[in-house]
């Protein structure tokens, strides 16, 4: 007998199940492992499992919890807040510059019309937005993030909540507004500001009207999403139909409402 006669593949070795080659199946929920995927221990015995390993908490399972629970706290936060504008543009922007003064007096005209204002809860356009909606009386939300450098939600916030994912964030922006006014910004108020844009041109959020404030400050991105985007063809005519630009608050306020009835 040599010292081999035990290997994989010898005669007394027994061969693969033709019903089942890889071995027992072990369902946990909706997902299938075999063979070498198959876990030590039961998920049942992990949860009731003592020691100090926390590593999953940074693991996707439980990350896919969090998202939800930021869902559903938006969701229960927001869905009765009634007809609403979303405000957005730069955290920079100082209290003694004149767009601080403009974006005020607009969200003050949309709270007037029975609108809440919705913004990213922070300084900078944002507060000067939940100014002014507070000081018409109107309903005055910000939306935070998580962010190193920046505060908790500014003091003229009467409805605010933090979110760690900015995805929840912009989804609660997009679902609860029925219009968007969208004053000078970093890259911030460009994403949010594409995204929107995105959303109405694949239909997956209803069309609304949209605001750029500020001619100046928007006239060379204007003239290229129509000088190159739509020249090349990458953009349909109607696709930016519901943008108006302008540097009235008045005129600011009336379009950002015009699918909103006067309460």
């Amino acid at each position: 007998m040599h010292d081999n006669d035990n290997t994989l593949g010898s005669a007394d070795a027994p061969g693969p199940n033709p019903t089942a080659p890889l071995g027992p199946t072990f369902r946990s929920g909706s997902v299938l492992l075999r063979g070498k995927m198959i876990p030590h221990s039961s998920a049942g015995a992990n949860l009731l499992a003592t020691g100090e390993d926390t590593d999953w908490l940074h693991g996707d399972p439980w990350r896919v919890l969090r998202i939800q629970s930021e869902f559903v706290d938006g969701f229960n936060a927001l869905a009765k807040l009634g007809p609403a504008v979303s405000i957005y543009g730069s955290a920079r922007t100082r209290q003694d510059d004149p767009l601080f003064g403009l974006a005020r007096r607009t969200a003050s005209l949309i709270a007037k019309k029975g609108a809440a204002i919705i913004t990213g809860g922070g300084p900078g356009i944002m507060e000067a937005a939940n100014q002014g909606a507070s000081e018409r009386g109107g309903i005055s939300v910000g939306l935070g993030i998580e962010l190193p450098f920046e505060e908790a939600v500014n003091r003229w916030v009467n409805l605010g909540m933090t979110f760690r994912y900015f995805f929840v964030r912009k989804t609660m922006f997009v679902k609860y507004s029925q219009g968007a006014v969208f004053f000078p910004g970093g890259f911030g108020t460009m994403d949010e500001m594409f995204e929107l844009l995105t959303l109405v041109q694949t239909g997956k959020s209803p069309s609304i009207p949209i605001v750029l404030f500020g001619r100046d400050y928007w006239r060379g991105l204007t003239d290229w999403i129509d000088g190159s985007m739509l020249a090349s063809g990458n953009i349909s005519k109607g696709d930016n139909s519901t943008v108006t630009v302008t540097d009235d608050p008045d005129e600011a306020a009336k379009i950002a409402t015009s699918n909103i009835i006067d309460r």
